[in-house]
């Protein structure tokens, strides 16, 4: 699975294409050292497939590798941080 990254002055998002279909996190930009992740849109084709995991995975490691933490406004990014104790440091 590919992701990809587009990032505007206020925020940005990941995207993950699969078999045609995009799915997406989306997030804003607090601070240079602060997220908020916002929303994550998986297609019904890509549901059950790992694809929200996989962007979710790959914000946590951005924000890891950038110093940043994230604070998950997102409902299910806030699941998933709660599935994942191993997150706690770049969580806010």
């Amino acid at each position: 699975m590919n992701i990809t990254h587009e990032e505007t002055k206020s925020g940005g998002r990941y995207l993950a294409e699969v078999d045609g279909h995009v799915a997406e996190m989306t997030y804003s930009r607090a601070s240079p050292e602060l997220i908020i992740v916002d929303h994550t849109g998986v297609p019904v084709e890509l549901r059950g497939k790992g694809v929200g995991q996989a962007l979710a995975d790959h914000a946590v490691e951005a924000a890891r590798k950038g110093g940043w933490k994230i604070i998950p406004l997102c409902t299910f990014f806030k699941g998933q941080a709660e599935r994942h104790p191993e997150w706690q440091d770049v969580l806010r």
